[in-house]
């Protein structure tokens, strides 16, 4: 076969790299700078933007600046997690550091799905330093896309320790068993779905005062189903629900599945980078006692997504749930491969980012930056208790998320009112705030896990509550 008269440029840029890579580190540039502060106004999309978002699929090429251009156009007029005043959700705040670290991987696209060198044995470091930095005592982990895949993973090696030979069988009419907090995280009813133990499965366990999960009321589940025959695949524990923050007392939940001999996974997605910290570091009590824990790395250790780990205290447990021996790949090396401990077979190398942002910072100023989300945190709660047209929705706020809503005088539909408001802020765009249901009140459900956010900018989260809500009918 003869090759055509431009083979040697296919897929090459019409532009050089040199110019195509300044170019992009210009946009980067400019796109820190604006991260330092809020932005005023969040820009709407032109019909210029709109009519090239509905174009038809290209057949012919457009030069490279011109595209990167058009992807900075998209990228700004989109709603950047990274910014100061973006308190809706748990979002991730885009470490700079980490944001050359997915550069780089990006760059050499090395697959950690089989030995891949010094990247494998890198990324084995980065489990051992974020286990040191959290105290989980794991003797395997893997860098995973995020808390939902972790989780999934965790309890996949939960089902197999509860039903050894399921994966081989299947499930045959088993009773399976899953038991965690009423306010757990939607990823653990989905791990439950898809593994085969089936939403009727899942025992929502009682809250406590404190909205944490109920250790008594847990154990007394766990003994009904075994009278009738079920198997508990595992308990879950949350390291700081995404409703409210709450930390379930891993200690005394750890006590109920040692005497019950029950896998205890913490899904510390959200919470877990506190465990470091003096401030909150007593209320993972206990943690060097369960089975997994998952960490969301993009969430509160500020790395850009997707970035989260999951920590098991034996190895075998991932392997007797995962591993495979194909021919395609043998296992030619002593160490097993990646493939055997984890789901996913092509897997980027996300342990880089983290691993350079403990190089370049150090885990002192992770944990002071946690430190200081969690004194904004109190912040907040002190101004909202501050003001009588404001309601805190929850008690002191354990880690960093500070439910609340605005409760002027003759208002006699507050959760309208509060579903309203939400939406008057995000039109003004100053702050971005997202609504949340507590106890059957809607108001308004911010998080602090930025670590450019300042207490100005909590307290002008307050500031504006109170101004646009006073001006709403």
């Amino acid at each position: 076969m003869t090759s055509g008269p431009n083979d040697d440029a296919l897929l090459r840029l019409e532009a050089s790299r040199e110019e195509a890579l300044a170019y992009a580190a210009e946009i980067v540039s400019g796109a820190w700078r604006s991260f330092d502060a809020f932005r005023p106004d969040q820009p709407e999309m032109d019909d210029e933007l709109r009519a090239m978002l509905q174009a038809a699929l290209p057949d012919g090429p457009t030069g490279a600046l011109s595209v990167l251009s058009d992807a900075a156009r998209v990228l700004d007029t989109s709603l950047a997690q990274t910014r100061p005043r973006f308190f809706a959700f748990v979002g991730s705040s885009g470490l700079e550091i980490g944001v050359l670290g997915d550069l780089l991987a990006s760059c050499f696209d090395i697959n950690l799905a089989t030995w891949a060198g010094a990247a494998s044995e890198l990324e084995s470091q980065a489990v051992r330093w974020i286990s040191d930095f959290v105290g989980f005592p794991a003797e395997e982990g893997a860098f995973t896309s995020g808390g939902t895949v972790s989780n999934m993973t965790a309890l996949a090696a939960a089902r197999e320790h509860a039903l050894p030979g399921t994966r081989k069988r299947g499930l045959h009419g088993e009773a399976l068993t899953l038991y965690c907090s009423a306010e757990s995280h939607y990823s653990i009813l989905r791990a439950a779905e898809l593994l085969g133990i089936g939403q009727d499965g899942v025992r929502s366990v009682r809250l406590d005062g404190d909205r944490r999960m109920d250790p008594e009321a847990l154990a007394a589940m766990i003994d009904a189903d075994l009278t009738l025959g079920a198997v508990p695949v595992a308990v879950v524990a949350t390291a700081g629900t995404t409703l409210t923050g709450a930390v379930d007392p891993i200690g005394a939940i750890a006590d109920v599945c040692d005497e019950r001999r029950v896998w205890l996974h913490v899904d510390g997605a959200y919470g877990l980078p506190a465990a470091a910290t003096a401030t909150a570091g007593r209320l993972f009590a206990g943690l060097d006692r369960v089975d997994s824990v998952t960490l969301d790395a993009h969430k509160w250790l500020y790395l850009p997504k997707a970035c989260s780990v999951l920590l098991v205290r034996r190895r075998v447990d991932l392997e007797t749930a995962l591993a495979h021996e194909e021919d395609y790949i043998p296992h030619e090396r002593p160490t097993a491969h990646m493939v055997d401990v984890t789901l996913e077979y092509s897997r980027p190398f996300r342990a880089l980012k983290l691993w350079l942002a403990f190089r370049a910072h150090g885990a002192d100023a992770f944990r002071a930056a946690i430190e200081r989300n969690l004194r904004q945190a109190t912040l907040l709660y002190e101004e909202v208790r501050r003001h009588a047209d404001l309601e805190a929705l929850c008690g002191p706020p354990e880690l960093s998320i500070v439910p609340f809503r605005h409760v002027p005088p003759g208002v006699h539909d507050l959760d309208a009112h509060n579903a309203r408001l939400v939406r008057h802020l995000q039109d003004d765009a100053r702050v971005w705030i997202a609504p949340a249901r507590i106890d059957g009140k809607i108001g308004l459900r911010p998080c602090i896990v930025n670590f450019r956010t300042t207490d100005d900018d909590v307290r002008a989260l307050v500031e504006l509550t109170r101004e646009l809500g006073a001006r709403l009918p």
